[in-house]
């Protein structure tokens, strides 16, 4: 009989699985209109493979800056429609764009829209079976918790934010309080008969305390006879992109690589070529369009166009930020405030400047002088580094690289107006520093995207 427990889709595994089932559904449904119709368009052939090479990348880069696999708008359908629709079209029309690379455009223009609706329908019967048999809960990760049961409650509140597939299913408390936290929790005597059959991974809190030797020999049992465990660090790294720490943390320094010497001199190469091309890139826009920009700010912002603040770089080091102003003159007559949301002191065309990201382009200068990075933390001011620096005591840990334009925490949350929001940035900054390498950086990119196209900047 099929073990229902046996059987998990990781999180990575599942986005593959996406991009995996649209380029298959796409590429069959067009292969079957081809063979079907006097469809002359597009038809997949030996000779043509470049045809299915650029359709497939296009929907990949247009369905990644969509977030059409982003996981939890993947379970909504209506959602995934949407986005599914507006990556499509864009799609489409890049990719008649490239007549060199695709196909001659057809007598019949009606080809066209047969070659759109047979996209657009295959996508969505994959994503149908997608929200019907791999998301359902015969996929669902079991795990066999083993920590002090005071952090129980907010283990699992953690664990199942950043997967909702990922589910306690059995909890061993390490305290020896008597007290049972939860409906789920079980003697320690009990661990190698449920281990064996029942989960798929078992998850260990780094302060778990073995009072008992026969749960560390049961535990070891289980690791050699192939099941798999896993330090909840490591998990909640994987699901949330975060390294977790708290307030209460004191020894993130005993776990946390701060030498920059294991990034490969190739990956800083390469991160500051990017660096100098996409600044030279953004400074000969911003160039083209500083007339209208003088223009519109002399009748909405009234006021200098730029200023410049003191922010904190790599190693702590002091340097002045060049931004477009979208705040009203003497916005910090009584002292430094946080920007929060809906901050009365930003202007109309502020915040338009700041949901474009177009009041950052200045500082492509700051990273042309090395000052900054394209991706990278980003640089607060010296005030509240100073302020926060007292509550969090890990905080300068985000300084042992330089501060970016945009950065994971940027991408994957929004203001970081107080001590908590600032741990939570804080939290994907050192996730960053932590794995940072090509790919993430080409993720954050996307990310960015998506977040200028839907308006979600600062």
């Amino acid at each position: 009989m099929f073990d229902k427990t046996c059987f998990h889709f990781e999180l990575s595994e599942r986005k593959l699985l996406l991009r995996f089932i649209d380029l298959s559904f796409v590429l069959i449904g067009l292969h079957y209109l081809g063979i079907t119709f006097e469809f002359d368009y597009f038809t997949i052939r030996e000779d043509k493979w470049i045809w299915s090479l650029l359709l497939a990348i296009y929907l990949l880069f247009f369905g990644s800056v969509f977030e059409i696999y982003d996981l939890k708008k993947s379970s909504n359908f209506f959602e995934i429609f949407k986005a599914i629709v507006v990556t499509v079209s864009i799609t489409l029309l890049v990719y008649i764009l490239t007549p060199y690379f695709s196909p001659i455009l057809p007598e019949s223009r009606l080809e066209i829209v047969y070659f759109y609706l047979t996209i657009i329908s295959s996508m969505l019967i994959g994503r149908i079976i997608y929200i019907n048999f791999i998301n359902s809960p015969i996929f669902t990760k079991n795990i066999l918790l083993i920590a002090d049961g005071d952090f129980f409650h907010e283990i699992e509140k953690n664990l199942f934010q950043a997967d909702s597939n990922y589910r306690i299913k059995y909890f061993i408390n390490t305290n020896n309080t008597g007290v049972n936290y939860s409906n789920k929790q079980i003697s320690a005597a009990e661990l190698k008969k449920i281990g064996q059959h029942q989960i798929n991974e078992i998850v260990v809190t780094r302060s778990s305390k073995f009072s008992s030797s026969k749960l560390y020999s049961d535990l070891l049992y289980l690791f050699n006879r192939g099941k798999v465990v896993k330090e909840y660090s490591e998990v909640y790294e994987e699901l949330s992109g975060r390294v977790y720490v708290s307030l209460k943390d004191k020894d993130l320094y005993k776990q946390f690589p701060f030498s920059e010497h294991n990034v490969k001199p190739l990956y800083k190469l390469i991160h500051r070529l990017f660096d100098v091309f996409v600044s030279l890139v953004g400074l000969f826009f911003l160039l083209l369009i500083i007339p209208l920009l003088v223009l519109i700010n002399l009748l909405a912002n009234k006021g200098p166009l730029f200023y410049s603040q003191e922010r904190v770089g790599k190693k702590g080091r002091v340097f002045n930020i060049l931004k477009l102003r979208s705040m009203v003159i003497d916005a910090e007559k009584n002292g430094a405030v946080w920007a929060g949301k809906n901050d009365s002191r930003i202007t109309k065309f502020g915040k338009f400047l700041r949901k474009t990201r177009l009041d950052e382009f200045p500082q492509f200068l700051n990273i042309l002088k090395g000052e900054m990075s394209v991706i990278g933390p980003r640089p607060e001011r010296p005030v509240f580094v100073d302020k926060l620096a007292q509550e969090i005591p890990f905080y300068p840990t985000r300084h042992i690289i330089k501060p970016g334009l945009t950065g994971w925490a940027q991408v994957n949350t929004s203001y970081g107006a107080s001590v908590e929001e600032s741990l939570l940035k804080l939290q994907y900054d050192l996730y960053y520093i932590k794995h940072r390498n090509l790919f993430l950086d080409l993720n954050i990119a996307v990310k960015t995207f998506s977040t200028i196209l839907f308006f979600r900047g600062q």
